[in-house]
């Protein structure tokens, strides 16, 4: 990094500095620095420390510098504080921890690295360094390694074991196979074990479950949690928190204080339950003082590393370490004399002095803007550097040019920063036009002459300059304004993310309600293994209505659903076998079915006609304008930007879904498509439901259009009759380019000059009379459509050639992770939340789902947080009333919002990043991930407080619901479920009303499949040979043995994937997932996919079922098959005598050999035998 900086070895009090820094304990302070540089300076005195730590006030400003030393050292992370005051909640989502041990990982790698921090986080107490080295586990290829031992430790390291790794800081144990997905890892690892031995380790993928990179040789597994207890500490811990519990309690009781007594009592009674009988280590880290007597700081963590700690702005530090203590003291003082803590559990942060006191003895470097007294650490060599911030050109480039030109006559040193190559190279070119001999180089070294002017890649949030050096960096922000820096992608996330389909088979319990096609609605009550004449095979039980039992095989799981339907509370009504019942109701819905089928096509016939305006390629603004997206687009955003241009350049009217969950970027794509329509001078009209979320679009499109000539205009009832008139007259004329408004815009007195594009936000919530409105608009136009409701897959591919459709199902990359915690309800962790929050001039959303009491609880939170504004919202107030208060909450006015659900539809406020929801246990799980997606949607962190009713539910009960909460924390396989809910909900708004109740009677997965069919039939792509399912039933020791897959949803998965099998190829796949999920398959599984193959070319060949005995097989044949009946003698003369057929009532064939006597033969025999013939029969057609 030479050419950056060299030229700070130019300045006068640079040897002294480097000379202060060299010693141990040496303390420097500078003083005279700005923003950026302050950056320049800390890696230019660089004496080849093996760890820089920076320190500076609070996490914002920290991740900001994290951005900033990417610059001068990869190796670069942030080591957030803990979070002291919430420790206690049921559940947190892992983020901060995994953070944190990443950087902990690093540290005992012994590699250079910077850390970012913030002073909090060097006032917690932590258990010795030594400790978590130890208790790292490393395992190479032939290293001995004992399951139960292994499954023990983890444990303590607060692992949790499950069937299938789906999260970090989870592993699995079977049969050989050991998976675990460290917390400081990008994927988790398998290795097979021969006998104890590790014969293999290779890391794989979480979604596919399948392995991705092989041969590794080695792998270390850091612990997952930072809270480790050993054995030994643990017994004379417990004893000394149960002394403490019981002076602690005689005190309170002395005092006449019986409930905090009980409080206390009761909350170490379940600490002592938790740790000896649960062995979950969990959330014990405020009790740190009883287990562990010398704990450390952070600071302690570097005493034999060479190493310099990097004050930033040190009384801006002092203030904000002084106000943590005093929150952390007040808080915890207030807690334990309510009985919530031990007094020992206050001590868990190390004070201001005494942390300043640690400082003092190492090498320390202050920077400051200002001259500063009084602070603790005492910094003998004071140097005053003269350093100057770059003016903002605010986009204008004629003034950079001029700049420029005077900084080269005065022999200036010129660096531009650019964050991506193609512009700094397009920079230097731009330069060069304007008569400047700029260039580019990707030479980090080269060093810089008076009077050149140098374009580089890599980015800094604001220049610097030097004027004594004659030395000044400008970045692309101070010319063309605040951009984010976009995050490049993983590696393989590409690959990985092709539109995956939902198995949702994989979530089926006993006791779901299934639909079996030809039987309709039972209760799946597990699988049976059911021994027939010395055949094993594993079948499925479906109960029925009056006692009724089916009982199908394994392999024919394809003609089976869950039933799932949006109403999840309402109890389906189970069919009866054996009565016309269930076929009446598929009759009824397959004429229904059909309709809407037709309709689809013949819409879509009607549209192929039409011809729209035939927009142009993209131009060089508009490449411009989607460089200054803030945000890293993800990869369905990208092709759905990519589809819905290909579609404005074609021909055809443009008529779009864009389908995608709450803050998955639908807006930005509407965005540059009208862009784009205005490129072309055409209109653009955006419609949205409702007021306030005109005004947010209408805020979006301004700030991202300002640097371009394009006119942006509201309409709604936030503007005044004559504001109106105005934008009315400006559309008539062609002098308005874009319009944002609510149904306002579909009235009658509203002429566009020219209207080229209609974009509609929310689809789903806009009624009938305005759908018809719409229509007519549409007509002539393209039209975009965005609706929040995801729509599901399955339908989506019915759909496909009908209606165009993107769908956004990635997630866009972290805004920031949202902390969640899962309370017990108390008041003292409600105010502090809310006080916690405001403190950062935050707002809060206050979740409450009952209209009747929401005044009531909206009183107790203002008598809580008396310092701040309280107001509620509910769906039945009036809606100008409604509207008042969303505005001004969105203006800042208020501070808490108790609402009840009804902001999970819509509005995007950045500012509230706290949301507490009460009973959240009486709330679905998809609601909760709506109501999630509210918070999180800026650069800070954010908060979830899931609260429950204080009192002794169930212990098992709470455990399930809370585990269900705890995976939807880290959006695991409850976000899932959450999806179905929500895509239920998407196909009914789609499907309008009634096709609702037809959905409703089948089951969703099933009415697909018809609606799928009924598409195929119409287009004319449909063939004769799906209308009829094939069994087959031999008996072959086929199924999947329960030493082999011990968990039966991950059984039934299988199964259900297996049946699923359509070729050679899909096998092979199959076998090589099946080798690397589960070790060597067994002979019954083998078998089991073979008889797939059987089935599925058995279809082909119109065989509706396959019975094989030992001795015989026989073909039961579709009475329709297309059979060229002249041909049959020569198939029946190929097997002289062995193969009969015969017509009599369902037309079949009787294959007869001779027994073998061999009983495991036998089936290999059959099985070979049964495709032979099949292969055979192809001379029948």
């Amino acid at each position: 990094m030479n050419t950056i900086l060299a030229p700070l070895k130019e300045l006068g009090a640079y040897e002294e500095m480097m000379r202060a820094l060299h010693q141990t304990g040496g303390k420097a302070a500078a003083s005279g620095c700005v923003e950026s540089q302050k950056l320049h300076m800390i890696f230019g005195t660089d004496a080849g420390f093996d760890v820089k730590i920076i320190v500076t006030y609070n996490e914002i400003k920290a991740r900001e510098l994290l951005d900033d030393c990417r610059l001068y050292c990869r190796e670069s992370y942030f080591y957030p504080a803990k979070d002291l005051i919430f420790y206690q909640a049921d559940v947190h989502s892992n983020q901060l921890t995994r953070e944190r041990i990443a950087v902990q990982r690093r540290i005992l790698e012994g590699k250079p690295f910077t850390i970012v921090t913030t002073f909090a986080a060097l006032m917690a107490h932590q258990i010795p360094l030594k400790i978590i080295e130890d208790s790292v586990i490393h395992i190479g290829v032939g290293s001995v390694v004992e399951e139960q031992a292994l499954a023990r430790r983890l444990a303590v390291m607060g692992y949790e074991k499950s069937f299938q790794v789906e999260a970090p800081g989870q592993f699995s144990i079977r049969g050989g196979i050991v998976d675990i997905f460290d917390l400081t890892s990008e994927n988790p690892v398998r290795m097979e074990l021969w006998g104890d031995e590790v014969e293999s380790i290779r890391s794989f993928d979480i979604l596919s479950q399948r392995s991705v990179e092989d041969n590794m040789t080695q792998v270390s597994i850091y612990p997952a949690v930072e809270m480790i207890l050993l054995p030994e500490n643990m017994q004379e811990g417990l004893l000394q928190v149960q002394r403490d519990c019981k002076e602690r309690a005689a005190y309170f009781r002395a005092q006449t204080m019986p409930e905090e007594a009980h409080r206390l009592e009761q909350a170490v009674e379940e600490l002592c339950t938790q740790v000896t009988e649960f062995q979950s280590y969990l959330n014990l880290e405020s009790y740190i003082g009883y287990f562990y007597e010398n704990t450390m700081s952070l600071i302690d963590f570097f005493r034999d590393k060479s190493c310099c700690f990097y004050l930033d702005e040190p009384m801006r530090i002092e203030e904000h370490a002084n106000a943590v203590e005093l929150e952390f003291r007040e808080s915890m003082t207030n807690r334990a004399e309510k009985g919530y803590i031990l007094p020992k559990q206050m001590e868990v942060l190390f004070g201001v002095q005494e942390v300043m006191a640690r400082l003092e003895k190492e090498r320390a470097f202050a920077l400051s803007t200002m001259e500063y007294k009084g602070f603790p650490i005492k910094f003998t060599n004071r140097y005053a550097i003269n350093t100057r911030s770059v003016p903002s050109y605010h986009s204008s480039f004629a003034e950079l040019v001029k700049d420029l030109n005077s900084f080269k006559k005065r022999g200036y040193r010129v660096l531009l920063l650019s964050s991506s190559v193609t512009r700094a190279k397009r920079l230097a070119m731009d330069l060069m036009d304007e008569g400047l001999n700029a260039f580019y180089t990707e030479d980090a070294q080269r060093i810089l002459q008076a009077g050149e002017i140098m374009t580089f890649h890599g980015s800094v949030r604001k220049g610097f300059e030097y004027p004594l050096l004659k030395f000044i960096v400008i970045s692309e922000t101070d010319i063309f304004g605040r951009q984010q820096q976009k995050k490049k992608r993983h590696k393989n996330s590409g690959e990985k993310y092709s539109g995956t389909k939902i198995q949702s088979f994989t979530d089926l319990k006993v006791g779901d309600y299934v639909v079996h096609e030809n039987h309709g609605l039972g209760i799946y009550r597990g699988i049976e293994k059911v021994k027939v004449e010395g055949v094993v095979k594993d079948y499925i039980k479906i109960e029925y209505r009056d006692g009724g039992n089916l009982y199908i095989l394994a392999t024919g799981l394809d003609v089976i659903q869950k039933y799932a339907s949006s109403d999840a509370a309402k109890k389906p009504k189970l069919n009866k076998l054996g009565t016309q019942e269930w076929s009446k109701t598929k009759s009824k819905v397959k004429s229904a079915v059909n309709e809407v089928a037709k309709d689809l096509v013949d819409l879509y016939a009607v549209r192929q006609q039409k011809k729209g305006f035939i927009f142009s390629k993209d131009t060089v603004w508009q490449h411009e304008f989607e460089e200054m997206f803030p945000f890293e687009e993800t990869g369905d955003q990208l092709l759905a930007i990519e589809a819905t241009k290909n579609d404005m350049e074609s021909p055809r009217i443009m008529d779009r879904l864009i389908c995608g969950d709450v803050g998955y970027g639908k807006t930005e794509i509407a965005i540059r498509a009208a862009f784009k329509a205005v490129q072309d001078s055409k209109q653009v009209a955006y419609l949205v439901p409702t007021t306030i979320l005109a005004q947010q679009h209408y805020n979006t499109f301004v700030q991202r259009m300002k640097d371009f000539p394009v006119r942006v205009e509201m309409l709604s009832r936030f503007r005044t009759a004559g504001e109106q008139k105005k934008v009315i007259e400006g559309l008539r004329k062609g002098l308005v380019d874009i319009v944002i408004g609510t149904h306002r815009l579909l009235s009658k007195d509203i002429q566009y000059k020219d209207l080229g594009l209609l974009v509609i936000d929310e689809e789903q919530r806009f009624g009938v009379r305005h759908k018809e409105k719409i229509k007519q608009v549409k007509e002539e136009v393209d039209v975009l459509t965005l609706t929040a409701t995801p729509i599901p897959r399955t339908l989506h591919m019915s759909l496909v050639g009908i209606r165009d459709m993107s769908v956004l199902e990635e997630a866009p990359g972290e805004r920031q992770p949202i902390q969640t915690y899962v309370m017990e309800y108390n008041q003292e962790m409600v105010r502090e939340a809310i006080v916690r929050e405001l403190a950062r001039n935050g707002q809060v959303y206050y979740v409450y789902n009952r209209v009747n009491s929401i005044d009531e609880i909206t009183n107790q939170i203002a008598a809580l947080v008396p310092e701040a504004s309280v107001a509620y919202a509910h769906g039945q107030m009036k809606e100008h009333e409604l509207e008042k208060i969303m505005s001004e909450f969105i203006n800042g006015e208020i501070d808490v919002l108790v609402a009840t659900t009804i902001i999970e539809t819509g509005l995007d406020i950045s500012n509230v990043n706290t949301m507490i929801i009460h009973d959240s246990d009486n709330m679905g799980l998809s609601q909760l991930y709506q109501l999630r997606g509210r918070v999180g949607r800026s650069n800070r962190n954010s908060y979830a407080f899931l609260l429950y009713k204080k009192d002794k539910m169930l212990r098992e009960v709470a455990e399930k619901r809370l585990q269900a909460i705890k995976e939807f924390t880290d959006l695991g396989s409850g976000f899932k479920i959450a999806m179905r809910d929500l895509e239920i909900r998407g196909a009914g708004n789609l499907l309008g009303e009634r096709q609702h109740g037809h959905m409703e009677a089948v089951g969703y997965d099933l009415y697909c499949k018809m609606l799928n069919e009924a598409v195929k039939t119409l287009k004319g792509t449909k063939r004769a040979d799906e209308d009829f399912n094939t069994y087959v039933d031999m008996d072959v020791d086929a199924f999947i043995p329960p030493s082999y897959i011990v968990n039966e949803a991950q059984k039934l998965d299988i199964y259900k994937r297996i049946a699923s099998l359509e070729n050679e190829s899909e096998c092979e796949e199959m076998r090589k997932e099946l080798r690397d999920r589960f070790g060597n398959i067994p002979k019954s599984v083998e078998n089991l996919i073979q008889i797939t193959l059987i089935r599925v070319m058995a279809h082909k060949r119109y065989v509706t079922e396959i019975k094989g005995k030992v001795g015989h097989v026989t073909f039961y044949m579709e009475p329709y098959a297309p059979v060229r009946v002249e041909r049959l003698p020569m198939l029946l003369e190929k097997y002289k005598g062995t193969l009969d057929f015969s017509a009599k009532g369902t037309p079949n064939f009787v294959l007869k050999y001779k027994k073998n006597g061999l009983v495991e033969k036998e089936g290999e025999r059959m099985m070979k035998y049964t495709n032979r013939i099949l292969t055979d029969m192809a001379v029948l057609y």
